[in-house]
């Protein structure tokens, strides 16, 4: 007889936010367009409990030039994206695509 019973519940629960896979295609496509361009040179991702987020460097060295973020919302099980770029909240949305949309818009600007 076992002194505890670990259930596979309890082995693979897990409170921290992450993105999707559909998300994070989306992210690194808009990543790697900013890449080829040269306006950006490395990335970072940060997970904690309720929040995902993608850091995105025009050196390796510097402060991000853009945090894309994914957060829940209050206690309740609603997801929102948030968009800052530099120091400035730029945006949140319900939606990843208005948010990449918008860092491509951002990332021909800079040519």
């Amino acid at each position: 007889m076992s002194l505890f019973s670990l259930t596979p519940s309890s082995l693979f629960h897990n409170s921290k936010l992450f993105f999707s896979r559909k998300e994070l295609a989306k992210i690194l496509s808009c990543y790697s367009l900013g890449v080829s361009i040269g306006n950006w040179k490395d990335y970072s991702i940060n997970y904690k409990n309720n929040e995902a987020s993608f850091f995105i460097y025009k050196k390796s060295n510097a402060l991000p030039d853009c945090i894309l973020t994914k957060y829940k919302k209050n206690q309740k099980n609603e997801i929102l994206f948030n968009l800052k770029l530099g120091y400035k909240n730029k945006k949140n949305s319900e939606k990843i695509e208005d948010l990449i949309a918008i860092l491509r818009r951002k990332s021909i600007k800079l040519i």
